[in-house]
């Protein structure tokens, strides 16, 4: 009683704002952990028509869902991906202020959006762990975290499920992405991860922030799945289309 009295006093002095724009939020988003309602505008949620199995987004509207060309040619070693949202607007300025900018405060309310927008398909996967795209220890040091260790980890919470750290590994530095083609990420990622044993017989929910085209959480799927997984699903915060330009 005295610990609610005292979180009233807490918003009263305090009052919780959007962790993108600072404006108030209204007790409903505040109870959510989550954005204002005007950020939320700012962000265009993944909607069909998509690819079903790596969510990539189709530009014609009212269009029916069906396999892209790339998982038509070659079946990805995961069993689905999902996205929040295009990587555009509101939603890439928080996936950019969580990733370069130290705004390690938005684990949580982009956790809460992953988990709104994908915790069906997540809860129907029935996943024993989750796992994060891992940096390369290089990487780590320069940055000094890895924000989709940060975002599985609040992802992970609500859903009551571990997400241990060591259990996907980077092995080897990987040049810069930018600008590659698809075949040309492909190529630059092969064997740059690895897994241990211990996600043998289980099902793992991978995180990662945004899928370009798809390679690295392909090239994480097949780690996992070489080192004895039952299965792999991916979650990201946002998609790009094979068009889009990550920075």
């Amino acid at each position: 009683m005295l610990l609610g009295h005292a979180e009233s006093l807490l918003r009263l002095f305090l009052p919780p704002c959007c962790p993108l724009c600072d404006a108030r939020l209204a007790d409903d988003e505040a109870r959510s952990h989550c954005f204002c309602a005007l950020c939320r505008s700012g962000m265009r949620f993944l909607a069909s028509p998509c690819c079903p199995r790596c969510s990539l987004p189709y530009p014609a509207p009212g269009g029916s869902d069906h396999l892209c060309e790339t998982c038509q040619r070659q079946e990805p070693p995961f069993v689905w991906a999902a996205a929040v949202g295009h990587y555009e607007g509101a939603l890439r300025q928080a996936v950019q202020d969580f990733k370069f900018g130290g705004r390690l405060d938005l684990d949580r309310p982009l956790g809460v959006l992953l988990l709104e927008r994908t915790g069906d398909r997540i809860r129907a996967f029935a996943p024993d762990l989750v796992i994060a795209v891992p940096l390369h220890v290089t990487r780590l040091r320069e940055r000094s975290y890895n924000q989709s260790l940060l975002l599985a980890r609040a992802l992970a919470k609500p859903l009551r499920l571990p997400a241990p750290a060591r259990l996907l590994v980077r092995v080897r530095v990987t040049g810069n992405q930018q600008g590659l083609t698809g075949a040309q990420r492909r190529r630059n990622l092969r064997r740059a991860f690895c897994a241990t044993g211990e996600v043998a017989k289980r099902r793992v929910l991978l995180v990662d922030d945004v899928m370009t085209t798809g390679a690295t959480v392909a090239e994480c799927s097949s780690a996992l799945i070489r080192a004895g997984a039952a299965e792999v699903a991916v979650v990201t915060l946002a998609r790009t289309s094979r068009q889009a330009r990550i920075f």
